[in-house]
């Protein structure tokens, strides 16, 4: 295993997001909140959903406590003329700790820029939030081995702006395997969870690249959970449909 960061530090806390996407409503949430309550949840494990904007306040009210709530996006704005947009001032109102930021659906399908997503995530943490930002690669950007050229990439822009990384878990979310089925084998997560380990370590230091969490989220379920979370340089996981489902727990408790 290349380098002194590598090797699985359980310092990191296991990490499990929830991207509810746009999906749900009151009695799909209830019956969400439901088997998040029955759990049994990892104590040793973070847990944060991500509701649709309109269901933050509801989940948060529903939930057990020791799952946290994020937003799926926000605005570098406090207030001002951007309709649609919410600041993470009215996140943190209603009860959210957290914001996830560029997920590959604001990238892609949003056009949100490099520098864009930057710019956010710096103002949901300068404003008290925790950020999952997220990077990766598509198919094609894949097959030309253009993957960690467009990582670093995106990790730059991110790198310029955030001083502080004690609040930043990075999502790493191959495109290619994100609502296709597809799946990363644990051999190629791990090995791409590695590189951004080892860019951090280059670009910004050994302290942050050792203590930050990097999750994977590509088409995660519960039966490749287990093999995943074994592997060092994955620190838990951004879960898109399999968050809506009974076996969101199992995923949660992957590390064992």
């Amino acid at each position: 295993m290349a380098g002194c960061c590598s090797a699985q530090n359980m310092d990191r806390k296991f990490f499990v997001g929830g991207n509810w996407k746009m999906n749900g409503d009151k009695a799909t949430i209830d019956g969400i909140c439901a088997f998040l309550s029955k759990g049994p949840i990892n104590s040793d494990t973070d847990v944060v959903v991500a509701p649709p904007y309109c269901y933050l306040q509801y989940s948060k009210d529903k939930l057990p406590a020791t799952v946290k709530v994020a937003a799926q996006n926000c605005y570098k704005e406090k207030e001002g003329a951007f309709t649609g947009e919410i600041s993470p001032s009215m996140i943190k109102d209603v009860g959210g700790t957290w914001v996830i930021t560029g997920h590959s659906e604001r990238r892609h399908t949003m056009g949100e820029t490099d520098e864009f997503v930057a710019e956010k995530t710096k103002f949901a943490l300068d404003n008290g939030l925790g950020v999952i930002p997220c990077v990766g690669e598509k198919l094609e950007e894949r097959e030309a081995d253009q993957t960690m050229a467009v990582i670093s990439r995106q990790m730059k822009a991110l790198a310029d702006k955030i001083k502080d990384w004690t609040h930043v878990v990075i999502a790493y979310e191959p495109v290619w395997a994100i609502g296709t089925g597809k799946t990363a084998s644990p051999e190629q997560a791990q090995d791409i969870h590695e590189k951004i380990r080892d860019w951090l370590k280059k670009t910004v230091s050994a302290d942050v690249a050792k203590k930050t969490r990097i999750i994977y989220g590509g088409s995660v379920k519960g039966s490749n959970a287990a093999e995943l979370a074994k592997k060092p340089d994955i620190d838990g996981f951004l879960v898109g449909g399999a968050s809506l489902k009974p076996e969101f727990i199992e995923i949660i408790n992957a590390r064992g």
